[in-house]
């Protein structure tokens, strides 16, 4: 089921049900989603992946040709399973003079052992409606196509370390 306008108020009360929970094991919490499944390795090292990570790359614009391209940075504070392919991301979006912090309900399918986010049609609040996209992670780097309304293009950059007390901690990073 792609994330709609009307999956979001759903998937962001389930997200506020998600817990951690006990191993039997050992003693040690594991991360689960919100109804009380473990996260599988592969999951768990996604949401470790872009826990306090910031996305440093640079994005096009369907038909503008430009030789400058335009800088992109998405801080990302935290990304939590919800139920099934249903996860949020609670992301610090900056573009041009934006810059917001919004919980973005997300699909994650896998190609084999790598992660792709899927939203469609999405309404952002402060953002603006009709945002898809399908990016896929793979160590770290990002890659994926982007659309808002009738404009699109491509998304690509760095998977860095945030740092939450220095968020100009990677700004000068290499991104091209």
């Amino acid at each position: 089921m792609p994330v709609t306008e009307q999956s979001v108020s759903t998937t962001l009360a389930a997200a506020d049900e998600s817990e951690t929970v006990a191993d039997d094991t050992d003693g040690e919490e594991t991360p689960s989603d919100s109804k009380g499944n473990p996260l599988s390795e592969a999951e768990q090292a996604f949401a470790d992946l872009l826990t306090n990570a910031v996305l440093v790359g640079r994005f096009s614009i369907d038909g503008v040709e430009d030789t400058n391209l335009r800088p992109e940075r998405y801080q990302i504070n935290k990304v939590t399973k919800v139920r099934g392919n249903q996860w949020t991301i609670e992301a610090q979006i900056t573009y041009g003079k934006v810059d917001v912090a919004v919980p973005v309900p997300v699909e994650v399918h896998w190609a084999d052992d790598t992660p792709v986010i899927s939203l469609t049609g999405l309404k952002i609040p402060g953002l603006g409606e009709g945002f898809t996209t399908r990016v896929l992670f793979y160590e770290d780097r990002y890659a994926g196509s982007w659309y808002h309304g009738k404009v699109g293009g491509h998304m690509w950059g760095k998977i860095e370390n945030g740092d939450p007390e220095n968020p100009d901690a990677s700004a000068d990073s290499d991104t091209e």
